[in-house]
This record gives C-alpha cells, sequence and structure tokens, in this order.
C-alpha cells in the first residue's frame, strides 16, 4: 500500500523531477532563437552580445565562417556580415550548449568592441537571420526558470541583484540568487507533502489497521511546527522588503525648523530650496540616498503648522500622510525654542508624530537644529534634560555649521541596520509584496486544518493542499503566465 501511495507522489515531492518535465517540455515547444545585447547600452570596452536557443550554433558559424569553437572556451574570430561577408569586428566568442549554460539551451555569447556602431552591426547581422529574433525584457532569465535552471525566488533575486545599488541589497540579492529562499520554501513544500500523504492514507486505509499508531498525531504535530515557523518568517518586520525597495525615510517637523537643510546635507547637493520664509516647502521632496550601506527614499516635507493658505495646507496633509506610512521619522526641532520651552518638547512631538505616543513603538530619531544658537550653558543644560528623559535618543546638529551630522550619520545608521539586519544572517527574508502575500494565505490555511481537523479530514486535507500550492506558486512550482510577465518585465533586454 505505501509502495503505491509514495509511487503516486514521487514526482510532487522529487523537486528535480519538475525541472526535467519542464526542460523536456520547452525543447520540445521550438522556440525561436533569441538575441540581444548583455552588457549595458552606450559606449565601452568590451559588449557582450549573447544567443540562446537552436540555431545559436548556426548564428555563430554564419557570422565566424569558421566552424563552432570548443565549448566554453574563449576563441578570437573574425565576425562578418553573412550577406556581405564583410569584416564587422574582430573579438572573442564562446560556446555554450545545451543543457550546460544559463537559459538550458545552447547559447553562444559575441564579445566585441563596445563602439555602438560595431555593436549595432551585429544586432543587425545576427536579425537578418532565419529563425533569430530580438529577445524581449527578461526573456534570457525566463527560459532559464522553463528549463529549471533556477527557480522563481532565484529569478528575482537575479533581477534585484542586476539592480542593487547598495552593499546589503547586493548582500540580500545575492543569497536569494543562489537559492536559499527557493530551497527554505522548497522544504516547507515538502513538509507539507509528506504530512499530506500521510493524512491521506490515514483516511483511505485507517479502517483496514494497516496504518500505523500515531501517523495523525504526527501530521498535527508537522503542521504546527511549520505554521509557528511561517510566522516567524512574516514577522520579520519587513526587512527582506526594506532592504530591496529602501527604508522610507521622513523629515518633519514645524516650519523653520531646518528640515530641508537637513535635506541638502544628507544629499550633498541643493536638492531643496532653502530660505528663511516659513512655509518654504509645499510639496514632499524625494531622493535616493545609500546611507551606512542601506537603502534609503529620503523625504522632506512642508512644515507642520495651521495655516489658511490653501496650497500650503495641501502641503501639510501630504507631510502627514508621508509621516503615517514612514518606516522611520525624523523629527527635526529648532534647538533654541527647545531650550527655552523644554516642556513644548512632548506637545511637538505628538504634532509631528502619527498618533501613537512619541515614547511607543513607532521609530523615529529626535533631531535637534541651529545648535550654533545656543551658548555653552544652554547647550549643557539641554544635553542634561535628555540625559535624564526617557524618549528617543536626541541628536544634536547645525546644519549651518556642520557640527554634529557626522554623530547623526553614524545614529542613523545604526537605526537603519537595527530595522534591515544582517541579509547574511538567519533565515533569508522574504522580499516581495507577492512573497507575504502567498505565505499569509498560506498560514490562513494552515490554521484552518486545525480547526478541519476535529471536523472533517477531507476538508483538512484540502487545506494542506492548498498551503502546499500557495508555497509552490512562490518557487514557480506552481503559477500562472500573469505572474511570470510581472517578475521577468522588470529585467533589462539582454538577461
Amino acid at each position: 500500500m505505501w509502495s503505491a501511495l509514495q509511487g503516486r507522489l514521487w514526482l510532487a515531492r522529487n523537486p528535480g523531477t519538475s525541472k526535467v518535465f519542464c526542460r523536456s517540455y520547452c525543447r520540445a515547444a521550438k522556440r525561436d532563437t533569441i538575441f540581444a545585447l548583455s552588457s549595458g547600452q552606450g559606449k565601452c570596452g568590451v559588449a557582450v552580445i549573447r544567443t540562446s536557443g537552436l540555431a545559436s550554433s548556426m548564428a555563430l558559424v554564419r557570422l565566424t565562417r569558421a566552424e563552432v569553437p570548443p565549448p566554453r572556451v574563449a576563441t578570437l574570430r573574425r565576425i562578418c556580415d553573412p550577406r556581405s561577408a564583410e569584416t564587422l569586428d574582430c573579438g572573442l566568442v564562446l560556446w555554450f550548449p545545451g543543457p550546460g549554460s544559463f537559459t538550458g539551451e545552447d547559447s553562444a555569447e559575441f564579445h566585441v568592441h563596445g563602439g555602438p556602431a560595431v555593436v549595432s552591426g551585429v544586432l543587425k547581422a545576427l536579425g537578418c537571420l532565419p529563425l533569430l529574433r530580438l529577445a524581449e525584457p527578461g526573456e534570457f532569465t525566463k527560459r532559464a526558470f522553463q528549463n529549471g535552471k533556477l527557480d522563481l525566488t532565484a529569478a528575482e533575486g537575479l533581477g534585484d541583484l542586476i539592480h542593487a545599488e547598495t552593499e546589503s541589497q547586493r548582500r540580500q540579492a545575492l543569497r536569494q540568487m543562489e537559492g536559499d529562499l527557493g530551497r527554505l520554501y522548497r522544504r516547507w513544500s515538502d513538509t507539507l507533502t509528506k504530512a499530506l500523504a500521510h493524512l491521506e492514507a490515514y483516511i483511505d486505509f485507517s479502517e483496514d489497521d494497516n496504518i500505523e499508531e500515531g501517523v495523525l498525531a504526527q501530521v498535527e504535530e508537522a503542521v504546527e511546527a511549520l505554521e509557528k515557523e511561517v510566522r516567524e518568517h512574516l514577522q520579520d518586520g519587513r526587512r527582506g522588503e526594506r532592504l530591496r525597495d529602501g527604508v522610507h525615510v521622513v523629515i518633519a517637523g514645524p516650519t523653520n525648523a531646518g528640515k530641508s537643510s537637513l535635506l541638502n546635507h544628507l544629499c550633498q547637493k541643493p536638492a531643496a530650496i532653502v530660505s528663511p520664509i516659513a512655509g518654504t516647502t509645499r510639496d514632499v521632496v524625494e531622493a535616493a540616498l545609500n546611507i551606512s550601506g542601506f537603502p534609503v527614499v529620503l523625504s522632506d516635507t512642508a512644515g507642520l503648522r495651521d495655516t489658511s493658505d490653501v496650497v500650503e495646507m495641501e502641503g501639510v496633509n501630504r507631510a502627514r500622510q508621508r509621516v503615517e506610512v514612514a518606516d522611520l521619522v525624523l523629527a527635526v526641532l529648532d534647538a533654541a525654542e527647545v531650550a527655552q520651552k523644554p516642556n513644548q518638547l512632548v506637545p511637538a512631538l505628538l504634532d509631528i508624530l502619527p498618533p501613537d505616543d512619541p515614547k511607543g513603538t513607532r521609530p523615529y530619531l529626535l533631531v535637534l537644529n541651529k545648535m550654533d544658537l545656543l551658548g555653552d550653558k544652554e547647550r549643557a543644560d539641554l544635553r542634561a534634560n535628555f540625559a535624564d528623559s526617557d524618549l528617543a535618543p536626541a541628536c544634536f546638529l547645525s546644519c549651518k555649521t556642520g557640527e554634529g551630522i557626522a554623530t547623526f550619520l553614524s545614529v542613523l545608521g545604526k537605526q537603519l541596520a537595527d530595522m534591515c539586519g544582517d541579509p547574511l544572517a538567519g533565515s533569508p527574508s522574504p522580499t516581495q509584496a507577492r512573497h507575504q502575500l502567498s505565505l499569509a494565505k498560506c498560514l490562513e490555511a494552515l490554521g484552518r486544518f486545525g480547526h478541519y481537523r476535529a471536523v472533517d479530514l477531507a476538508l483538512a486535507a484540502e487545506e494542506l493542499r492548498q498551503a502546499r500550492r500557495l508555497l509552490g506558486r512562490l518557487t514557480g512550482q506552481v503559477g500562472s503566465e500573469e505572474i511570470l510577465e510581472l517578475i521577468f518585465k522588470d529585467f533589462c533586454i539582454g538577461k
């Protein structure tokens, strides 16, 4: 009985089997051979043009007027126009027979000089050949996925690696591209497959007394452990998404506190207009920055105050909306005003931050600007007052003189590190909204299993199937063409 049951489930439980099936299916589909410039656009020392598909060897022979070189050996060849035999360039060519290539198909690469005329000439030469066409964005990576060379999470990691701008983004993307996240999700899927097999065996054969004692208890234990693991995975504070998309940091505070000056200091350029006139900033000014190796989307906002000016009122409303959705708020206050009226500090913070208590969990940094206006005694008194306070640590600085900026950046960097974590430490984090959505639905299905367990085992088994399907969507074992299009559309043409 068990051998027959395991035979039916072997295809689903063996992760390598889906790759073989997918590869066989894709090869039988007789797709076009594609080509594209894989290196960056514009002038460069060397440009890489790649092909993928059954006609790659023909393209290599036609353009080089020579036999296909040995696999994975860079060979110097004269590259010619197949119609006129005119020499286009002299460069290196490489041959990658499938399935030992990035896409799993026969592939060729032309390493030519990176001038626009050379690149354009080689691309036109490939375009005139039969069975070849220009690749669509992300089509090389899409074929690699379809041929079982990488799963969807690894493909997403590759896309993130291409777009990575900070060290932390590179580390997270590389870890995901190498398969850490996919292996985690496949392990969970295997756990559900085994639990489902045991549960269905219990349903089908328990009356025959052929089922070992405790099988149902083992299923419940495995599902409970998985449910706990998935919940902890989701409760990572959106670290993965923050690293990928950037931490949204909002500069907020009353008018003339120096918010725009702080933005300009952090951007190291005049990104926002600065003037002594209150209410100069009316709209949100955004800048993408790299602070201590972490990606930051920094927003300067209008000064918060009551106003009858319709335009400024809209700016204040937008400022409060940004604060509501911010990952971190930089609450900027005038140090001179705080020194004169220390009892107004908490009301000022309450006016800046969302309805949360400023002593609560909302992440924020208190920035006291214009320290250059205070004397030595006033500075000492102000620092002493904050030393005894249970508010968030305050950063004392002067955007005019640059005093305290380095210390502020150090404190901000530590705050970002706490929020994003080390992408190489611990379990990999979900990096996309689709990961969060599928995992949340999977968690709901696991919860319903616990409910139906005491009501109807058939319904409980269906919830396990649903949870397994949702996990399969993450790696591409189960999915739809719409999901694939969304994932691969952001790749460049030659990747």
